[in-house]
């Protein structure tokens, strides 16, 4: 299944006309669900504020984060689509009422008294499995259970769940799609130690230590913004990238290449064979230059020479410049 061939519809849907409507409505705006699975991964990113304070572990959130991320979550995707406010829920799609409902627990949703018999919109991410979904129920309350969940007071909290016989009829959107990898958070722990104590002890820009660490030691994969973001914890974290003093120059006597989104650096990654980044993304490679015993292997012309990927055994060189990208090259 990919993510533009969308699960039917659960048995007994094509009963719902209000819950069979909405469904082709969110799959007309969003035929892939790259929009929504985007919206995702800026929520999570804006929950962990690694600028701020350097995190990218949904397990760093404070219990308050966690609770407020299906708030954020519902206000981001009402952004994104343009969706009407409902008068008791929180959508109006296709003058049909839809509450929002987000767990980063699988079939975790909390269901409130007032959305029962309504249709919710169930969403679930989850940052370490890089995965996530969303489906469309009918909060009917034969198929939920009470939560069990105790208030200060001693008190149920009134919400319900979906028992386990009937998480079947959820109508799946997108179901385990791919997430966008949070890169710090899977790469090599070793790794992931060596970027992050980078520039410990010294006042000296700790930041663009991390950075140089990261694109040194993470190869031929595509880095967001958001990741050098998390690293430099400066404003102007691309800064930590460029020339002129950042990672592009600290790592050019190891032989180092980082291709941002520029065209002119997309085109050097495509002929290199690497993953080609995309807007806002960075990809770094060692490189030599080009003899006759790497055959067939991926060149491209930079400074009047041609230039190869550097296998792990072969000798530094000094990598040569990029295509400039601005009037002055400073980029």
């Amino acid at each position: 299944m990919t993510l533009f061939d969308p699960p039917s519809p659960a048995p007994g849907v094509y009963d719902d006309p209000q819950l069979m409507l909405v469904r082709q409505h969110l799959l007309e705006i969003d035929p892939s669900g790259s929009r929504f699975a985007q919206v995702l991964r800026d929520t999570i990113d804006q929950l962990l504020d690694g600028e701020h304070t350097g995190r990218f572990d949904w397990h760093d959130l404070h219990k308050t984060e966690k609770t407020h991320a299906g708030t954020l979550v519902e206000i981001n995707l009402l952004r994104e689509f343009g969706f009407a406010s409902g008068d008791d829920m929180d959508y109006l799609i296709e003058g049909i009422e839809v509450d929002c409902k987000f767990s980063q627990k699988e079939y975790g949703w909390m269901i409130p008294p007032e959305a029962l018999d309504e249709i919710c919109l169930v969403v679930w991410a989850d940052d370490h499995q890089s995965l996530w979904s969303a489906g469309l129920l009918r909060a009917n309350r034969e198929k939920l259970t009470t939560s069990g969940l105790v208030t200060k007071k001693g008190n149920r909290d009134g919400k319900f769940r979906l028992t386990k016989e009937h998480r079947s009829l959820v109508t799946w959107l997108w179901h385990r799609q791919p997430l966008q990898e949070n890169l710090l958070l899977h790469i090599d722990k070793e790794d992931q130690k060596a970027i992050l104590s980078a520039g410990s002890g010294t006042r000296r820009s700790p930041g663009q230590a991390k950075v140089n660490e990261l694109f040194r030691r993470v190869q031929g994969r595509r880095v967001s913004r958001t990741v050098v973001r998390t690293l430099a914890q400066q404003k102007d974290y691309m800064k930590r990238i460029r020339y002129n003093g950042g990672a592009r120059d600290k790592l050019r006597d190891e032989g180092i290449l980082i291709c941002g989104d520029y065209p002119q650096h997309q085109a050097v990654a495509a002929e290199l064979g690497l993953e080609v980044p995309r807007e806002g993304e960075n990809v770094s490679v060692r490189i030599v230059e080009a003899k006759s015993h790497h055959g067939d292997r991926p060149q491209v012309l930079l400074e009047g020479r041609y230039w190869v990927r550097a296998s792990a055994d072969e000798p530094t060189e000094r990598a040569p410049l990029l295509p400039e990208t601005t009037k002055n090259g400073s980029d």
